[in-house]
C-alpha cells in the first residue's frame, strides 16, 4: 500500500473510531443516569462500524475488517432490540474499540497481527448473548394501528422502533407531505432535520399517494412524539405537509401553540436559512495533513526572517542617503509588505488552531476504563472544549493529561466507602476546565478526592535527602518535591502507580510546550493542577535584550512590564536580590551571572534594566543591561548541544542574520527560585541555525 494511501486509510479509521467510541460514552452517560438511549445514537454507532468494514475492505485491512463486520452485526441486533445494552456488554464494545486501535496502529507500523488475537476479539463479541425475542411484538403493532399498507414496507428496523415508541406511550403520527420535482431534495432534508427535533422519526420517506401532478413528488412519515396534534401542527406551519394521529399515547394534551402568520413566516424562512447553511458547511470543509500545514508554516517563517532583513537593510539604506523620496517610497512598501504577511501568519496560525474538546473523549474512554481497574466510582466533567491550541501542542497535550488524571484516580479518589464515611458523595468527580487568559490556554483539572497528605510527601523527602530536616519548608517547597525524578509516596507498586514515574515526566513534557505547571491542593477536599501553555509556539513576537556579551529573545507573551531601576532600588531578603515592584516583592535574576557571562563595567549609579516575566501567578525579574526593542521569530531547535542547558528554549535568527538563544520563562523561574544556574559556554550558541 503507498503512503498516501494508507495516510488516507489511517485518518478515516482514526475519525470513524472517534465517533463509535464517542457514541458508546453517551450510551454509557444514558445507562448510569439511568436515562432514555437514543436510538439514532445506536444507529450511528452501527453506521461508523459499517462504514470502517467498508474502509477495511477498500484498503486490504482484512483482520480489522473482519472485527468491524462481527462488530457491525453486534451492533445491528443490539438497535434492532435482540440484544440487551448493559454496563458489562458496553465494557466489551469499549475494549473491542480500544483493541481495534490498537491493531491499525500495528498495521500501519508494518506488525503483523496475530490470528489469535484476532480470535480472541471475535470471541470476545460472540459473548454477548441475545435477548429472547418477544411473543408480543405482532400485538405491538396491531396496537400501533398503523395500515397494513404502511406496515407492509417497513424494514425490520423500522418496526422495531414503532414498537418501541407504542410502548413508551409516544404519540404516533402520520405527515404527510408534497414537494416540487425542481426543489424536493433540498425541501426533504430540511423537513426530517425538522421532524427528527420534534420527535422520532420512525421512517425515513415512505413513497406516499400520487396527487396527480406531473410536477410533484409525495412522501409519507411516521413520527414517535410526545407532542400532542394540535403542538406538532403549530411548529410545522409553513411546510408543505398534513399531520394526522394515528394512535394517541400517553400525551394527548397540550395548549396550541398560536402565533401570527407574520412569526411564522419569519421563523420558517429562518429555519430554512440555518438548514441550507448546515447543507453548505459540509462542503466547505476539507482536511488537510499538518505536515502540509507545518511546511506552510515553515514557508511564512522564512518569509519573516526575510523581512527582519529587509528592514535592517532599510535602516542602513536610510543612515547613508537619509530621508530621500526612494527611502520613504522603500519605507511605505515595506510596511504594506509587513502588514500583509502579518495577516498571511495570522490566517495559517488559525489553520493550525484546532478546539481542545477533540481529547476530551479520548479522556474520558481512559477515565472510564481506569475507574473500573481500581472500582471507584468516578464522574468525568469537561468544560471549555472550544478553547483552541495549535493542533501540535494538543498532539502532545494528550499524554501529561492522562498521567494527571490518573494520579488523580489512584491518589485523590477515595473509595466509596471511604467517602460516604467522610460525608462525601459516593461518587468522586474529576473536572478539566480549560479558558483563554491572554496570550495563553490555562487548563484545570480538579478532583474532589482526599488532597496531597504535605506530612508525609515532607518524611519522603527527607528519607530520599531531597529536603533537610532542619530547613524551614513550605507547601509551595514540597508541591516541587513532587516533581522530582523517581519520587513517589506510593507503598507498594499497582498497574497506575508508584513506580516514581508520573510527574517528572508530566514537567518535563508541558516544560518542552513552553508551559508551566502549578499545584493547589487542600487536605481531605481535593486539589487542582493548573497547566498554563502559549497558544502557538510557531511565531511568536519576542523582546530583543543584551545581558553581559550576548544577546537574547525573551517571549512577549511571558512579559508583563520592563523598566529602568538604580543599583540602590535592589534590596537582598533571605541571600537573595529583589525589588517592590507594585507593592509586591519581585525576585530578580541577572542573566549574565545565571549564564556566567562576562559583565560590562558599570558605575554604581548606572542604571539597569529590569523586565519582569510570568507564566500563571509565578513571577521574575530579569536584569538586563540593554532593551533592544521587540522583533518576530521563529524558533528553532538547539539541537542536543545545548539541551541540557536550564532557561534556554531555542534559538532565533535576527534581521541583520545574527543567531541568537531564545530563553525559557519558565526554566529561569525555577533556576531563580532553586539558586540554580547554568555554567555552560553560552558561546557554543553561535553555531546553531
Amino acid at each position: 500500500m503507498s503512503e498516501v494511501r494508507l495516510e488516507d486509510f489511517l485518518a478515516e479509521a482514526e475519525d470513524l473510531l472517534d465517533r463509535l467510541t464517542h457514541g458508546l460514552l453517551e450510551l454509557d452517560r444514558a445507562i448510569k443516569n439511568n436515562t432514555r438511549q437514543d436510538p439514532g445514537l445506536i444507529n450511528d454507532i452501527f453506521r461508523s462500524a459499517h462504514s470502517l468494514k467498508g474502509i477495511c475492505g477498500m484498503f486490504g485491512f482484512q483482520e480489522v475488517g473482519e472485527i468491524a463486520h462481527k462488530l457491525e452485526d453486534l451492533l445491528d441486533r443490539l438497535r434492532l432490540g435482540k440484544l440487551k445494552l448493559t454496563a458489562e456488554n458496553l465494557d466489551v464494545l469499549f475494549e473491542v474499540s480500544e483493541e481495534l486501535r490498537g491493531i491499525i496502529s500495528k498495521r500501519a507500523d508494518g506488525e503483523e497481527v496475530k490470528g489469535e488475537q484476532i480470535q480472541a476479539i471475535k470471541q470476545k463479541l460472540s459473548g454477548i448473548e441475545e435477548v429472547k425475542s418477544e411473543d408480543d411484538h405482532n400485538h405491538w403493532l396491531k396496537e400501533s394501528l398503523v395500515s397494513d399498507e404502511i406496515l407492509s414496507v417497513l424494514t425490520e428496523y423500522e418496526e422495531h422502533r414503532l414498537v418501541e415508541n407504542v410502548k413508551e406511550g409516544m404519540n404516533i403520527f402520520q405527515v404527510s407531505a408534497s414537494f416540487k420535482l425542481s426543489s424536493f431534495d433540498e425541501e426533504l432534508v430540511m423537513l426530517q432535520a425538522k421532524l427528527k427535533e420534534l420527535g422520532e422519526l420512525i421512517t425515513t420517506a415512505l413513497p406516499g399517494t400520487q396527487t396527480g401532478e406531473d410536477d410533484s413528488m409525495d412522501f409519507l412519515f411516521l413520527l414517535g412524539s410526545d407532542k400532542a396534534n394540535e403542538e406538532l401542527e403549530a411548529h410545522l406551519y409553513g411546510y408543505p405537509v398534513s399531520v394526522s394521529i394515528i394512535k394517541p399515547g400517553k400525551y394527548v394534551k397540550a395548549k396550541p401553540v398560536v402565533r401570527s402568520e407574520k412569526q411564522e413566516a419569519e421563523t420558517i424562512a429562518l429555519e430554512e436559512e440555518e438548514e441550507l447553511s448546515k447543507v453548505k458547511s459540509l462542503s466547505r470543509t476539507v482536511r488537510v495533513d499538518i505536515g502540509k500545514l507545518d511546511n506552510l508554516m515553515n514557508i511564512v517563517g522564512e518569509l519573516v526572517l526575510s523581512k527582519n532583513v529587509l528592514a535592517q537593510l532599510i535602516e542602513r539604506l536610510k543612515d547613508k542617503i537619509g530621508f530621500s523620496e526612494l527611502a520613504l517610497e522603500l519605507i511605505k512598501a515595506n510596511r504594506m509588505m509587513e502588514r500583509k504577511l502579518q495577516e498571511l501568519q495570522m490566517s495559517v496560525l488559525e489553520v493550525r488552531m484546532v478546539p481542545i474538546g477533540q481529547i476530551y473523549d479520548k479522556l474520558r474512554r481512559s477515565i472510564r476504563k481506569l475507574a473500573r481497574e481500581t472500582g471507584k466510582e468516578v464522574e468525568f466533567i469537561a468544560e471549555g472544549g472550544g478553547t483552541e491550541l495549535d493542533k501540535l501542542i494538543i498532539e502532545d497535550l494528550a499524554d501529561p493529561l492522562m498521567h494527571i488524571i490518573r494520579n488523580s484516580i489512584d491518589h485523590g479518589i477515595e473509595p466509596k466507602e471511604q467517602r460516604v464515611k467522610l460525608g462525601k458523595p459516593a461518587q468522586g468527580q474529576i473536572k478539566l476546565k480549560a479558558f483563554q487568559r491572554g496570550n495563553h490556554v490555562v487548563i484545570e483539572i480538579i478532583d474532589d478526592g482526599a488532597g496531597l497528605n504535605f506530612e508525609k510527601i515532607k518524611k519522603k523527602a527527607i528519607e530520599m535527602s531531597l529536603l533537610s530536616a532542619g530547613q524551614e519548608i513550605k507547601e509551595d517547597d514540597l508541591v516541587q518535591v513532587l516533581f522530582n525524578s523517581g519520587f513517589s509516596t506510593a507503598e507498594k507498586v499497582s498497574e497506575l502507580s508508584g513506580r516514581g514515574v508520573g510527574l517528572d515526566v508530566v514537567k518535563n513534557n508541558i516544560g518542552a510546550l513552553s508551559g508551566a505547571i502549578d499545584i493547589e491542593s487542600s487536605a481531605g477536599k481535593g486539589t487542582k493542577v493548573i497547566i498554563t501553555l502559549p497558544i502557538t509556539l510557531a511565531i511568536i513576537q519576542a523582546l530583543i535584550v543584551v545581558a553581559g556579551s550576548e544577546t537574547f529573545a525573551v517571549p512577549l507573551n511571558a512579559v508583563s512590564s520592563g523598566l529602568a531601576i538604580k543599583p540602590e532600588e535592589i534590596k537582598t531578603i533571605e541571600g537573595r536580590e529583589v525589588i517592590e515592584q507594585r507593592e509586591r516583592t519581585l525576585p530578580l535574576l541577572r542573566l549574565d551571572r545565571f549564564f556566567n557571562l562576562k559583565s560590562p563595567s558599570r558605575t554604581d549609579s548606572e542604571e539597569v534594566y529590569v523586565v519582569t516575566v510570568g507564566i500563571a501567578e509565578r513571577k521574575l525579574g530579569i536584569v538586563v543591561d540593554k532593551l533592544l526593542g521587540r522583533q518576530d521569530i521563529v524558533i528553532k531547535s538547539i539541537g542536543d548541544v545545548l539541551s541540557g542547558i536550564k532557561g534556554i528554549a531555542g534559538a532565533a535568527e535576527l534581521g541583520d542574520q545574527r543567531t541568537i538563544l531564545v530563553l525559557d520563562v519558565v526554566g529561569l523561574i525555577e533556576g531563580a527560585t532553586s539558586g540554580l544556574g547554568s555554567r555552560r559556554m553560552i558561546a557554543e550558541a553561535q553555531n546553531v541555525s
